[in-house]
């Protein structure tokens, strides 16, 4: 598409089933189509897209940046300069329905803020293009069945950019669940949490997915089930903690929260965006294993009680990892890593924490 025809169609310039619990995958080694590489279009190009997904992109075996979609023209000579992207490879927002007869392009990532991963998810599945979609995968549960009703009505695959479940460390502590190298697991401490200045511009509204339950909650919810093998049948406490309300208006600054899961085990999570920390701690009848920190873009290691370093693998690129096992997966028409139901999932606990948090009372899940 030229960009005259993109600054036209885009009004932003003139004017966005439950099953088992996380466990690790066998990752795949080759790929049995005659494709060598899978083209991805970004669908949004904020902070996310230009400082971690396209850069990783650079680092693939087996997808490549072919394309972007965005309601900012202003960016389009940067990234066509910086990555090489045609015209024809080009979208708006509201010319996304023409990517379907771009074979150029195999899968359309969404990285826009959570409230809009359901609109632009289901146009790009009705697009006949793969969709992964960043996490939180949605609002609600509600708009996480319509993503993988979408995908499953089209005929494509869906991946939630659940980047840790990539990662060697957090596979290793996953498969723990299966070898109890310390025995039974008898408790489990998430924390995903660092200080900023505040919340701004999506991240300060609360219908596009904003505050800390959302942005960073979802590692907590997702570590929890990831390290026990379970998923959570009661949110038996939440409470929202807001220490500068000046700020904080809409959104919640701190959520602290209590899970039951399925086996009577409590698992404990915090998540802020005012205080620090950065663990999963799991707790056994003869020792410990853990991660710390256990989500951030680099570094991600652990420590057992034994001393062991086996929880210490190094790795390049996180991003650059998770989209190379999405792409096999596609390539080799194979299960995904992260399919739609373990985002659905998480949200349907994240839906039970909020109402926790509100309500004062316990909720079944």
């Amino acid at each position: 598409m030229k960009r005259r025809t993109f600054i036209k169609q885009s009004s932003l310039y003139g004017t966005l089933g439950l099953g088992l619990a996380c466990k690790p995958q066998t990752r795949q080694t080759g790929t049995a189509l005659d494709k060598k590489s899978i083209g991805v279009a970004l669908l949004g190009l904020g902070g996310y897209s230009r400082g971690q997904l396209a850069p990783a992109l650079q680092l693939t075996k087996h997808c490549h940046l072919a394309g972007i979609v965005t309601g900012s023209p202003d960016k389009i000579p940067t990234w066509q300069r910086e990555y090489d992207i045609p015209d024809a490879n080009v979208y708006s927002y509201e010319s996304l329905s023409e990517i379907a007869n771009n074979d150029a392009i195999d899968v359309v990532y969404i990285v826009v803020p959570t409230g809009l991963h359901a609109k632009y998810a289901i146009a790009a599945a009705e697009a006949g293009k793969h969709v992964w979609c960043e996490k939180p995968m949605a609002m609600n549960t509600k708009e996480c069945q319509s993503i993988i009703d979408a995908c499953a009505k089209n005929k494509v695959k869906l991946s939630i950019g659940y980047r840790m479940l990539h990662e060697p460390n957090t596979q290793t502590l996953m498969s723990y669940v299966e070898s109890k190298p310390f025995g039974e697991i008898t408790g489990v401490d998430a924390a995903a949490c660092y200080r900023g200045g505040g919340p701004s511009g999506w991240r300060a509204n609360k219908a596009m997915g904003g505050g800390a339950l959302y942005d960073m909650g979802v590692y907590t919810v997702n570590g929890i089930r990831y390290a026990t093998g379970m998923d959570a049948v009661e949110v038996v406490s939440a409470e929202h903690i807001i220490d500068r309300p000046k700020l904080f208006k809409e959104v919640d600054e701190t959520t602290i929260y209590s899970l039951r899961l399925s086996n009577g085990l409590i698992a404990n999570g915090v998540t802020s965006v005012g205080r620090s920390g950065n663990k999963l701690q799991v707790n056994c009848e003869n020792g410990w294993y853990n991660l710390s920190p256990m989500q951030s873009y680099n570094g991600v290691v652990g420590d057992r009680s034994d001393g062991s370093e086996a929880l210490q693998v190094f790795v390049e690129n996180q991003q650059a990892l998770q989209m190379d096992d999405d792409a096999l997966a596609l390539l080799n028409n194979s299960e995904l890593m992260c399919p739609g139901n373990e985002g659905l999932k998480d949200i349907h606990i994240i839906e039970g924490i909020f109402e926790a948090a509100a309500t004062g009372k316990a909720v079944a899940l």
